[in-house]
């Protein structure tokens, strides 16, 4: 299986900056994930900083070696409390899962998650460590097991306090209001990506109140078990000619969807396999080269300009309808994406009438692997050929 988790946010109608934090790593190899949300303090500055040393810290914990239990015991007892209002300078929940379905969890003082199958609700067993430093400060530790189309939804809590002290919600939209959302979208929707769940999720929280204005920080982490969706994108030909149409043909028996970036590495694929390239100039979008054509290829574009700026349009998280934001939607729109990269060296990068900050080609597809992985949540090979 393949775990989906993305994050939707939004910041406090008066702040310049979010007072919920949320990290994570994904380890290829072995198929762990790991994740934290944790909810500030307050707002603001102050909060973010706070949610930010408990988030880094519960990761940075469970990174090295220590169980999830014992790093977010060890968090928990060492949390200062605020001398005002009488608790936590933070709270957190923090999951430990891998692809085989074990998964496992710890909550403290964040609205306690949702785990859903088949459209329902699951109500897990849980062990409650309680602070030997804070009476006041308990634990909530769970441990799954996940099956295929599993999905696990955490929010900070303005989403269940959303619309709190109004006519209609007077103590909130509440974990029942958080069902009902999620239900709604899962049943229009049964497929729907855990970032476009997060995203809707944040944007009910705040349609609930009267002004459409969050009167707290907004966070909602998803999660989604499911079959992977596979992408491979080939770019730049192999450094041993003799070797064009074992690759072209690994492309073509590649068991998902297909890109290919490079005139030369279009031309390739098309010589090999007798595959002809069909192009339309007037599709041509801004500076960047139209897209071509070949059948049993989902997409074929120009190279390395259109990768430095489809590696800029991912780092923004903003793109355009050309060339390059028709690949970042290709790889957004899957889970695992290998990239075959050839290590033929091509001298049209070396051109000085090209900008000066296009980079070759390993250095753009090192940078577009590192931006998926550690913004979106992807999984990446890269195949040097």
């Amino acid at each position: 299986m393949f775990i989906d988790i993305d994050v939707a946010q939004e910041k406090k109608y008066n702040q310049n900056t979010f007072g919920d934090y949320f990290t994570s790593k994904r380890f290829t190899d072995s198929g762990r994930l790991l994740a934290v949300l944790s909810d500030g303090l307050g707002s603001g500055i102050k909060a973010n900083i706070l949610a930010c040393m408990t988030s880094t810290m519960l990761l940075k914990f469970m990174e090295e070696g220590t169980s999830i239990k014992k790093a977010c015991e060890t968090v928990m007892n060492s949390l200062p409390v605020c001398q005002v209002r009488k608790i936590s300078y933070s709270t957190f929940s923090a999951l430990d899962c891998n692809e085989d379905g074990n998964a496992k969890i710890v909550e403290e003082g964040n609205p306690q998650f949702l785990w859903i199958r088949n459209g329902e609700v699951l109500e897990p067993e849980f062990e409650v460590l309680t602070s030997k430093e804070f009476p006041n400060r308990h634990m909530h530790i769970y441990h799954l097991k996940m099956q295929t189309n599993d999905r696990l939804v955490f929010c900070s809590d303005g989403v269940t306090q959303a619309a709190l002290g109004t006519k209609d919600l007077r103590l909130g939209l509440r974990r029942e209001g958080l069902i009902e959302i999620v239900k709604k979208e899962l049943e229009k929707e049964p497929n729907i990506s855990s970032s476009n769940l997060a995203k809707r999720i944040v944007k009910q929280a705040i349609l609930k109140e009267p002004d459409r204005k969050a009167k707290d920080d907004i966070s909602a982490v998803c999660v989604y078990y499911r079959e992977p969706r596979n992408a491979v994108v080939f770019t730049g030909p192999p450094y041993h000619q003799a070797k064009d149409k074992f690759y072209a043909q690994a492309l073509m028996d590649f068991n998902g969807k297909k890109a290919i970036s490079g005139g030369t590495t279009a031309n390739l694929v098309s010589r090999e396999l007798n595959i002809p390239i069909k192009t339309n100039i007037n599709l041509s979008v801004g500076k960047l080269p139209a897209i071509s054509y070949m059948e049993g290829i989902d997409l074929v574009t120009e190279g390395i300009l259109t990768l430095t700026k489809a590696c800029e349009y991912l780092d923004t998280g903003e793109f355009q309808d050309d060339a390059a934001g028709a690949l970042v939607k290709f790889m957004l729109d899957t889970d695992c994406i290998t990239f075959m990269v050839g290590a033929k060296l091509n001298q049209a990068h070396y051109d000085p009438n090209l900008p000066i900050e296009i980079e070759i080609r390993k250095n753009v597809i090192k940078k577009i692997s590192d931006i998926l992985e550690n913004k979106y949540f992807k999984k990446v090979i890269i195949q040097y050929m």
